[in-house]
């Protein structure tokens, strides 16, 4: 029988009245259900974060360190069992979803280390002639409860960039995972209680976003929101955040920029890009969504790109060998379809894919396209890329900076000055150079400009927005 999850509330589990069924993306199959939080959950919550903190403020650090290291130790055990849940719930290939596991491991490992550096500095008070005399220093202190709401792509490496580095720094955190995918939160709650984590310290409460989320993002004991997702549910967060901290990590459609100078043959960077694209069925906020290739190059690069892509293998995501799983639900392969639908009647050439079989799409490659189209100027989500050319460096540099979101972005050239010229005037959170955009490892600052988000995740980084500096001052005269 599908297992009846719960709520973690104070270092309890908590059934709920209403339920709400999680489902295999790819057959629909019930893997178990889990309980729609209420208002006096959602309450209760919140309050034992508001006691716990009153530990979390002031435990040591090695203790942190030890409870975040005992985590990271614990997941690495779990391993499989975690991938397992990742690969059911999420309709993520196994192959991925290990890679998933893996990084989640070194992300509570990164938190414990980092838990031992929250350091403030001195201030040097002579260098203003009312300074003489006086000594002065900073202290980095924690903001309080921390509002965490995460996404269904990576439901276990996701909430550990929110979970962990708040622990570190000596917050508490009320979660809400991703209806989709809230299993993976769950396990991950009951490894960190065994872990040794004080009760309230995290609290888990699943529910829809209209209730449950909206409820932590409005509650003014909340200090800080920790949001990753949709633009436009982004921007309802910070209409009705209040005078809180905000992170928002929102959406992209990340180009690659190729030059013709590359290193000859191609298929290292056409194995590279196929990758990018198509990973997780293209639901990765850093997923290759653009590429422009150069014109002298470009033929040659479709010709070993869609032969590539053909050879990719769509299927069961527990397969080992599968390359291409399901879309999160069939609505969005529906949604994906009419983007492509509506590209083509605009003028784009289809070249390979561009149907779907329930949640089921193919991979698909576009050109022909301009720069209104939503399969390119909107963030699409899925398994989706559009081949573009260009001759001119600095032209194609302004051409991508034309969208509305700058998360990552990569460029492949051996000429050091267009390399330079593309970190300096491309308009992104990070500039991959001679790699792809979908290129990421978990203690780099990880964040986006424009519409692509607020704020910086990674481990070090998430901790500086999680704290704030109290200023102290000795006066020795």
């Amino acid at each position: 029988m599908p297992e009846e999850y719960k709520l973690l509330i104070n270092g309890k589990w908590i059934s709920g009245e209403k339920r709400l069924e999680v489902r295999n993306p790819y057959n629909q199959e019930l893997l178990g259900t889990v309980p729609e939080a209420g208002k006096q959950q959602i309450e209760n919550a919140i309050k034992s974060a508001q006691e716990a903190f009153k530990i979390t403020k002031t435990l040591p650090a090695h203790l942190r360190s030890q409870i975040l290291e005992h985590t990271s130790d614990t997941i690495r055990e779990r391993r499989e069992e975690l991938v397992r849940t990742i690969a059911l719930e999420a309709g993520k290939p196994i192959k991925y979803a290990r890679g998933e596991v893996d990084r989640a491991t070194e992300t509570f490992k990164f938190a414990s280390e980092e838990a031992k550096r929250v350091y403030g500095e001195t201030i040097p008070m002579d260098a203003a002639a009312k300074g003489e005399n006086k000594v002065g220093f900073t202290f980095r202190e924690p903001l309080g409860v921390i509002g965490a709401i995460s996404p269904f792509n990576f439901p276990l490496n996701l909430v550990a960039h929110k979970v962990a580095p708040a622990i570190a720094s000596g917050n508490t955190v009320v979660l809400k995972p991703s209806t989709y995918t809230p299993i993976t939160s769950l396990k991950l709650g009951e490894i960190m209680l065994e872990a040794g984590l004080p009760p309230g310290v995290l609290n888990i409460i699943t529910g829809p976003g209209p209730t449950v989320g909206d409820a932590i993002v409005r509650d003014t004991r909340i200090s800080k929101i920790t949001f990753t997702g949709s633009s436009s549910v982004g921007l309802g967060i910070t209409e009705k955040a209040g005078l809180k901290r905000i992170t928002l990590e929102l959406g992209s459609n990340s180009p690659v920029i190729i030059d013709k100078d590359v290193e000859f043959p191609l298929q290292n960077i056409v194995e590279r890009c196929v990758f990018g694209s198509f990973a997780y069925a293209g639901q990765v906020c850093i997923s290759i969504q653009r590429i422009y290739v150069h014109q002298d190059i470009k033929e040659q690069f479709i010709k070993q790109f869609l032969k590539a892509v053909s050879e990719l293998k769509s299927g069961d995501p527990l397969d080992e060998n599968i390359d291409i799983g399901p879309m999160i639900t069939e609505a969005e392969a529906e949604r994906v379809k009419q983007w492509v639908d509506e590209a083509g009647s605009q003028g784009a050439k289809l070249l390979i894919g561009g149907n779907h079989k329930g949640s089921m799409f193919e991979p698909t490659v576009l050109t022909d396209v301009k720069h209104g189209m939503r399969v390119v100027s909107k963030e699409i989500f899925a398994p989706v890329v559009s081949i573009m050319e260009f001759k001119d460096w600095e032209q194609v540099i302004d051409e991508v900076n034309t969208s509305k979101y700058g998360l990552h972005a990569g460029v492949y050239t051996r000429d050091v000055k267009k390399a330079f010229y593309a970190a300096k005037n491309l308009e992104a959170g990070g500039v991959l150079v001679n790699d792809i955009p979908t290129y990421r490892v978990d203690h780099i600052p990880y964040g986006g400009v424009k519409g692509s988000g607020i704020g910086r995740e990674g481990v070090k980084y998430a901790i500086e927005e999680m704290t704030q500096p109290k200023f102290v001052c000795f006066n020795l005269s």
